[in-house]
């Protein structure tokens, strides 16, 4: 008995089914916060999803029916679907790609070049990202409308290509830059020391350091571009992208085929992100 006593005060106190109960939740306390949050941001997309293979009577996709899988293999059979999808596309790529070469240079040139005006170009590249779309949209639209009448500047894909470049700037710069932020001089000295110029150092040893954060940027930007109804309502015209007819159709019922593309999308936009993820722990 004397021997068990001494080794259960050694052991400790026994811990009731409360206590351990609240060791447990304060260990995985972050995680269940993490999970509830994830499940909730992810909830509107599991219901695009899930009403993507409904079949649904008339035109109002509100109410589940049966499971069919025909508007996946048709994702356009509605009139007006396909051009909307590829206006947007295209205006998305497009715009990407110049905001991401574009906002590249200037966080470049903010990070690792002190000059006159780089206090201000700081202050001007939050400035987008902190005006209500409203206020911005209808500021380009002034613009737009100032600079000149149509037919010499109509509102067309051209004007939506020009202002969601403008937004998209900030946000790429703001990336990039923090992934310049940490970056190792000393790697680019090293090259040189080794005989490699100034265009060699930069393709060999930059860029292949702050790619993650350029594709990470450019997603971004795609992201931001292919789904903005605010400014593209504003300086589209007659132009209707994916969004806007979103807005159209909703005023008499979304098609199914919308939930398709926008699942699709999403799909898509995933597998991005997941592919730059492992290139970048490959790279690490």
């Amino acid at each position: 008995m004397a021997r068990e006593a001494a080794v259960t005060e050694l052991a400790g106190p026994r811990l009731g089914w409360l206590d351990r109960f609240a060791r447990v939740f304060d260990r995985y306390l972050l995680l269940i916060y993490t999970g509830f949050a994830v499940l909730y941001l992810m909830l509107p997309i599991f219901v695009i999803a899930l009403f993507s293979v409904n079949d649904p009577i008339g035109r109002s996709n509100v109410a589940w029916r049966a499971f069919t899988l025909k508007y996946w293999l048709d994702p356009f059979g509605v009139p007006g679907l396909f051009d909307a999808v590829a206006t947007s596309l295209k205006i998305a790529f497009a715009s990407t790609v110049v905001a991401t070469a574009l906002g590249t240079l200037i966080a470049l040139a903010l990070v690792r070049y002190q000059f006159r005006g780089a206090g201000a170009t700081n202050l001007l590249i939050f400035i987008p990202m902190a005006t209500p779309e409203i206020v911005m949209g209808a500021s380009l639209l002034t613009m737009f409308v100032a600079i000149g009448r149509p037919p010499f500047f109509p509102l067309n894909e051209l004007t939506i290509l020009i202002a969601h470049i403008m937004f998209n700037i900030s946000y790429v710069v703001v990336t990039v830059r923090a992934r310049l932020v940490g970056f190792d001089r000393h790697l680019e000295e090293a090259a040189m020391d080794l005989g490699a110029n100034e265009w060699a150092t930069f393709w060999r040893v930059t860029f292949p350091l702050i790619l993650p954060g350029i594709i990470a940027a450019a997603l971004l930007a795609f992201s931001l571009s292919i789904d903005d109804f605010v400014i593209t309502n504003f300086t589209a015209g007659r132009t209707v992208t994916f969004p806007m007819y979103i807005w159209g159709a909703a005023r008499i019922g979304i098609p199914v085929q919308v939930n398709v593309i926008g699942t699709l999308i999403f799909l898509v936009a995933v597998g991005f992100v997941a592919l730059s993820v492992v290139l970048g722990r490959r790279r690490a």
